[in-house]
């Protein structure tokens, strides 16, 4: 399976592609800010043909070239329904003292092709990929894991977001009820997947799930 991507835009959000190989068709995962050019030239180089953009959650920062990109390539783009209100509105959901000029530049605005994923759980079958969302919350209402499936590889990956990160929980506000909801949910959703699958997290650096095994016991299966 090919995964590639690179740290988008200041704010440095890692954007992904995932496709089973070059020539082949892909997704995209979270295009931040200034990605478009980016994308478009791995795109090109793997002669790739993007099927749909998933986001892993509604902060300004994973959503922000979903409109130029899914306009260019004609492509959907998926979101949890409990994140709908931050994509078009890149102010909501995040603290009220956040500067204002941090959102200069972002569209604002929906992508024409917007499709909601519900509850906690959707199979998707997308270039080729077999794709499960799988939400979480707490870091947002509607943060999801973005679990891709390799059909002719059976690799396995896992886009974590904001939720997860290397060697650490996803920020929750500070609410300790939140951070435990939020390990309760990566345990469930973790819970079946080998240590090898790779943990490709929304900033940072990528790690395996048994490296994260042996950081944090909540996802050690019991």
């Amino acid at each position: 399976m090919l995964i590639t991507g690179f740290p988008a835009g200041g704010f440095e959000t890692n954007t992904y592609i995932a496709a089973e190989g070059d020539g082949h068709r892909c997704i995209v995962i979270d295009p931040g800010q200034d990605a478009f050019d980016g994308l478009t030239d791995l795109i090109a180089r793997h002669r790739l043909e993007p099927e749909a953009v998933l986001l892993t959650h509604g902060h300004m920062d994973h959503t922000w070239d979903a409109v130029p990109f899914s306009e260019h390539f004609g492509t959907p783009v998926y979101v949890h329904a409990a994140d709908r209100f931050m994509v078009g509105a890149p102010a909501r959901g995040l603290p009220d003292d956040v500067p204002q000029h941090l959102f200069d530049g972002h569209p604002a605005t929906e992508p024409a092709d917007l499709k909601e994923l519900h509850g906690e759980r959707n199979l998707l079958r997308l270039a080729g990929l077999t794709v499960e969302t799988l939400h979480t919350g707490e870091h947002t209402p509607g943060s999801v894991l973005v679990h891709v499936t390799g059909t002719a590889s059976g690799e396995r990956v896992l886009f974590t977001g904001d939720a997860l990160l290397k060697g650490e929980l996803g920020l929750t506000w500070g609410s300790p009820e939140a951070a435990g909801r939020l390990r309760a949910a990566l345990a469930r959703h973790c819970a079946g997947l080998p240590d090898t699958t790779r943990i490709l997290p929304g900033h940072g650096d990528t790690a395996t799930l048994g490296e994260e095994r042996g950081i944090h016991p909540f996802l050690r299966p019991h």
